[in-house]
């Protein structure tokens, strides 16, 4: 029998053994994992997996899932906390495009997948590649399971300060890649706005802005400390 690429001879991208992933899971008592298929591996995984369950009243079921395993990534939030503007991109998404989006350009943070980097270094890169910012101190905000029903994807939410410094233009992205990227630089007034009118309609880029204005460093100041400053500044 021919060796079956992706899982005992090495695929297009030099993987081997994707039909592993998971057979050794442990650490719920109440899953058992019986067999793994790989049905997909192009650039990115797809498996179906089949596993017993035990509900809560003591029986057990057998389920199947599919998993699409596309890597895990980051996200950041640039903000520039003095002129309350926050930097955002603008691009064509096909997969939004064929589900009813008028014209598949999403405005969103920059983001991308961290391929062999940690999520610290795979924020920085992005950012300098999508937004044309090379950014300094990193405040960690959250980890996020953004499609749990089927995506493996886990995503490291990041924000930033930036100045007008320290952009180098109006469009990002590698172009060998694919990407054509229009920055946007917005009031985060507007950008919260534009949530509610549906001109934002990406999860991590609502997740980001609403975080900012609620707790985040663009949250407003408290009457307290407000009239303190203002005491203080007489």
């Amino acid at each position: 029998m021919a060796p079956i690429p992706g899982i005992d001879s090495p695929d297009h991208r030099g993987r081997i053994g994707l039909d592993q992933v998971g057979r050794d899971l442990d650490r719920n008592p109440d899953v058992v994992v019986r067999d793994v298929e790989l049905t997909s591996a192009g650039w990115h995984v797809l498996r179906r997996t089949t596993f017993d369950y035990r509900r809560g009243d003591g029986s057990w079921t057998t389920q199947q899932r599919e998993t699409y395993d596309r890597g895990n990534g980051a996200t950041i939030l640039l903000y520039d906390p003095g002129r309350r503007t926050v930097l955002l991109t603008r691009q064509f998404r096909y997969p939004a495009y064929v589900n009813d989006h008028p014209d598949g350009m999403l405005i969103e943070t920059a983001a991308g997948l961290l391929d062999d980097d940690d999520p610290e270094t795979a924020i920085r890169r992005e950012t300098a590649e999508e937004l044309g910012v090379g950014v300094g101190p990193l405040t960690h905000v959250f980890d996020v399971y953004m499609s749990p029903g089927s995506v493996t994807e886990r995503l490291h939410f990041y924000a930033a300060p930036y100045s007008p410094a320290d952009r180098t233009g109006d469009r990002g992205g590698v172009p060998d890649e694919g990407e054509d990227i229009e920055i946007l630089e917005l009031p985060v007034g507007d950008a919260l706005a534009m949530i509610g009118d549906g001109r934002i309609a990406d999860g991590k880029t609502i997740m980001l802005l609403q975080w900012s204005v609620l707790s985040g460093p663009l949250a407003p100041e408290p009457p307290e400390n407000a009239m303190t400053a203002r005491t203080a500044a007489r």
